[in-house]
């Protein structure tokens, strides 16, 4: 029975090491991409920061999960995990745009900048996932 249930570990291993690798590379993409030191401000205790860059990983986080769950392999997945971090990308460039001193204010620990781009990332990224779904 045990072993019967151990089947799928190196499955579930493949994928949740996959899926480590997509997080690890989107925090250090994400990161580059905006003009404030995300890692810093909260080393800093910036609460913006941390709002703001949480929430954004949880809207990629999403998308990566229906990946796993939908994907026909782990390539697909990872192209996926790809496409969920393209999104996420765009989301911080159209956020931006009511809001053009985003980061910025987030540098400076201002909430309401924060919470925006932490909730629109994570709105898009819910609507990806969703997508995801064939």
């Amino acid at each position: 029975m045990i072993l019967q249930s151990l089947a799928g570990l190196p499955a579930f291993l493949v994928y949740f090491c996959t899926a480590l690798i997509a997080v690890v590379a989107y925090l250090f993409v994400y990161t580059r991409v905006t003009p404030h030191d995300e890692f810093q401000l909260i080393r800093d205790n910036d609460p913006a920061a941390a709002i703001a860059l949480g929430l954004s990983l949880l809207g990629f986080v999403l998308p990566v999960v229906s990946a796993i769950a939908h994907s026909a392999n782990v390539v697909d997945c990872l192209i996926w995990s790809i496409i969920a971090l393209i999104v996420q990308i765009i989301v911080y460039y159209i956020v931006k745009i009511p809001v053009p001193n985003l980061s910025a204010r987030i540098a400076s620990g201002e909430m309401a900048p924060a919470i925006w781009l932490g909730l629109s990332s994570l709105a898009a990224g819910a609507l990806n996932a969703a997508c995801m779904i064939y």
